[in-house]
């Protein structure tokens, strides 16, 4: 890497500074390669130039935009009213639970309502307010008319209950809650917690009876607020536009900072980086209090004035269906919601869209083609990316399997390195001197993105709430004392520098894959399914690889432990999230099994009842009780028979 590095210097050296003829610069240069075996080197540059200057052009052109912004102190709705301004009635958000189309002319006066009602509230610039709602267009004229007016929003997941729910009210010191009428009950089972100071308010259907006594209806109260832009707050390109909450992976949820910049990056290296174009109709059905669905979709229609159709939840049976009715070119995925559509019975209208780009992340190699040519969508657009993080990748050519590159001819054009890590327990390896260990091509690695303390756009969108700057990464150092992030990402580096991604060590043991989203380990272990002084909760791999299912583990003195076989465990996230789990007992008092490194250990033997030799149970959707897991059970589960 470095000697292509060199040589393309030497070439421009040649060529510019000596100003010697090609032909005596190709010779030499030549020469050059075969003395030090660069055949290798011939072959990848060959392979990898188109991509690397393509992607180095799209960094650049962004970098460029960043450094504009910075400069006149850009926000996103200073942004977003540029966009109003082009085109002001083309429409901007459908949503497909009411067939609801909003112009943009219309999105910037319900934000701009939502700014004034707000200020006349009493909050200002740099004050907090929690948003908890399911999918609608409603969801992004709250935080823009947030955004507008200098609050923060606190991007509430909708699957959050009683201790999680209310942890991330407290930690976000919101002044305000807004929150969807179909969220009333988990707003009433912690409204006796609650700081009695927080203003609440219910976007959508109005009934008193549902909700607690000091909630007022925002709908008619926003009607009568000024739709005419507020005064504008003392905000720039660096300042926080809203939080979004993790999943959790070590233990309640916590706030990543997103702000104007980053918000402004992701959403444009997607745009410029997989060619999407102005008049692209997005098919948004990810969760918009996740980077997702809210920043690489939503940020398309803000900033680049594309149209974007909302679905309130992702739909198997229905997702063809609205891509047709909404003439939709782009839609976004993440890796399991793909297969979800793969298993549904062929139908007619997977032949009749318009489709032309899957835009998302985690689509598995193992189903990567059967979904592209079954679904006739020309172009899958992966990307990787962490909302915490400093870095991304993107796949801008189109290879299988891969979620972007690192170039190995330009790898100085952009700031991350890979290194080696311990494949069992994903651990950084350190040489003698403490140095992490460069990975070599065809290998396991852990992304690490530099952080150059007087540069200051690295460092945009890192972070989390009441965290120091990078904190949330393992801070690494090279031999030039550069600071970097490891991001904590399992990926195999592939010939020709692709990248392919696996678990996030996190999810290897600590958490399992629910639908659309993760679950965190830590929130199913409080549910106390089982009556124990010690649970775990991790994750295992499922039949076909389709995500991971939870095991659930409790330890109990001489074996004793009563199980609740006739009553489902209360419900911390989503409803019936350990339908996904098997529970075992464990007949020790011991700890030292739920430490991370025994759990690795526990994982690897799965669930079959023929290597455990503690008691397994597993939720019976049919009896709506637990029954023991036996080996006629676990076969109809591999099998596919019996679902979890």
């Amino acid at each position: 890497m470095l000697l292509g590095a060199s040589l393309v210097g030497v070439l421009l050296f040649s060529k510019l500074v000596l100003k010697l003829p090609w032909t005596q610069v190709g010779f030499s240069l030549l020469f050059l390669y075969l003395g030090s075996g660069g055949w290798r080197f011939i072959r990848v540059f060959i392979k990898t130039i188109r991509r690397d200057i393509f992607g180095g052009l799209v960094l650049l052109k962004v970098k460029a935009k960043v450094r504009q912004c910075l400069r006149e102190r850009r926000t996103v709705p200073i942004l977003f009213a540029s966009t109003v301004r082009r085109h002001p009635d083309k429409t901007a958000l459908i949503f497909e639970g009411t067939d609801t189309h909003w112009t943009f002319r219309q999105l910037d006066e319900y934000s701009s309502s939502v700014a004034n009602f707000l200020q006349a509230r009493g909050l200002a610039s740099g004050d907090v307010a929690a948003i908890f709602m399911e999918n609608r267009n409603e969801f992004v004229g709250l935080w823009l008319g947030m955004a507008k007016l200098g609050v923060e929003a606190a991007l509430i997941n909708t699957n959050l209950r009683r201790d999680a729910l209310l942890h991330c009210l407290t930690t976000s010191r919101a002044r305000a809650l807004v929150f969807g009428s179909e969220m009333a009950s988990a707003i009433c089972e912690i409204h006796a917690s609650l700081d009695p100071s927080l203003s609440l308010f219910c976007s959508g259907s109005w009934e008193p009876n549902a909700v607690p006594t000091s909630t007022e209806h925002l709908d008619p109260l926003l009607e009568d607020a000024p739709k005419h832009l507020p005064s504008c707050p003392d905000k720039g390109f660096t300042d926080k536009l809203f939080y979004i909450y993790t999943s959790g992976t070590t233990g309640l949820p916590k706030a990543a900072i997103v702000v104007h910049s980053r918000y402004y990056r992701m959403a444009a290296l997607v745009y410029y980086g997989f060619r999407m174009r102005p008049n692209d109709i997005i098919y948004d059905c990810l969760p918009l209090y996740h980077s997702a669905g809210n920043i690489v979709g939503i940020g398309q229609c803000l900033l680049h004035g594309m149209t974007v159709v909302i679905r309130k939840k992702f739909s198997a049976s229905r997702f063809w269906d609205d891509c047709i009715k909404y003439k939709c070119t782009i839609v976004q995925y993440i890796g399991e919601l793909c297969r979800y559509l793969l298993n549904q019975p062929p139908r007619e209208a997977e032949n009749q869209h318009q489709v032309r780009m899957a835009l998302g992340n985690g689509l598995r190699q193992s189903i990567w083609t059967n979904f592209s040519s079954r679904f006739h969508i020309p172009q899958v657009a992966e990307f990787y990316g962490a909302t915490e993080c400093n870095c991304s990748l993107g796949n801008f050519d189109s290879q299988v399997g891969a979620c972007g590159f690192n170039s190995r001819i330009l790898s100085f054009v952009y700031p991350i390195r890979l290194v080696r890590v311990n494949e069992d327990t994903m651990e950084l390896i350190r040489g003698p001197d403490g140095i992490c260990i460069p990975c070599q091509p065809v290998s396991r690695t852990d992304i690490a993105g530099s952080v150059c303390p007087n540069c200051q756009d690295e460092l945009l969108g890192w972070g989390r709430w009441g965290i120091s700057v990078a904190s949330s990464v393992t801070q690494i150092r090279s031999r030039r004392r550069v600071q970097a992030g490891s991001v904590g990402s399992h990926l195999e580096s592939q010939h020709f520098g692709r990248l392919s991604l696996g678990d996030r060590p996190g999810q290897q043991s600590d958490t399992l894959s629910q639908k659309k989203r993760n679950l965190s380990r830590w929130e199913p272990g409080q549910t106390h399914a089982l009556e124990s002084s010690l649970a775990a909760v991790y994750g295992v791999g499922s039949p076909e690889g389709a995500g991971r299912r939870g095991r659930a583990g409790c330890s109990c003195p001489g074996g004793r432990c009563a199980l609740r076989q006739n009553k489902p465990p209360p419900n911390l996230l989503a409803p019936k999230w350990l339908e996904a789990a098997t529970l075992f007992i464990h007949n020790s008092v011991g700890k030292q099994w739920t430490y991370k490194l025994q759990k690795t250990e526990l994982r690897k033997e799965g669930f079959d009842p023929a290597i455990m030799k503690d008691p397994l149970f597993y939720l019976d959707a049919r009896k709506g009780r637990y029954v023991p897991l036996d080996q006629e059970a676990y076969s109809r589960i591999q099998a596919g028979e019996e679902k979890l």
